[in-house]
């Protein structure tokens, strides 16, 4: 019996592109599934210290839903660094002025919080409507 840990090398990773369809469907959602394709959870050959993941396309981002009263408390805060530069705009604002952003802030906070993440996050393109620019990859639809 072998008893010995896998772990991946950059030369066996496989990487595949899919496509995530976010209309009527829960941000949340969404975002989870798309960073377990990003981290590579999905494969059998998932390793925590190496970017093991895959490419992932989200279409349709301004067709997410927001469950709840999301779309009026929940607040997005950044700050500039300089005093009293604290900004502040709701989910509804940001999901009218720039849904890409809202998804693309939940997927990173869900990913690895140091340079892997960083890594993992460049694999992600999302898109607010229903066309992309990845045909020549041969995205493969995601479902869950």
């Amino acid at each position: 019996m072998n008893n010995t840990t896998y772990s991946a090398k950059k030369s066996d990773i496989q990487r595949k592109w899919y496509i995530i369809d976010a209309a009527n469907k829960p941000l949340g959602r969404v975002a989870t599934e798309a960073a377990r394709l990003l981290r590579g959870k999905h494969k059998p050959t998932f390793t925590p210290n190496i970017d093991t993941g895959d490419h992932v396309i989200i279409l349709n981002c301004k067709d997410v839903v927001l469950t709840g009263k999301k779309l009026d408390q929940k607040v997005y805060r950044h700050h500039s660094g300089y005093i009293g530069g604290m900004k502040e705009t709701t989910a509804r604002v940001m999901m009218d002025n720039n849904p890409e952003k809202a998804m693309m802030l939940a997927i990173k906070g869900m990913l690895p919080h140091n340079s892997l993440g960083k890594q993992m996050l460049t694999k992600l393109r999302v898109y607010a409507g229903a066309e992309h620019e990845n045909q020549a990859q041969k995205p493969e639809v995601w479902e869950f």
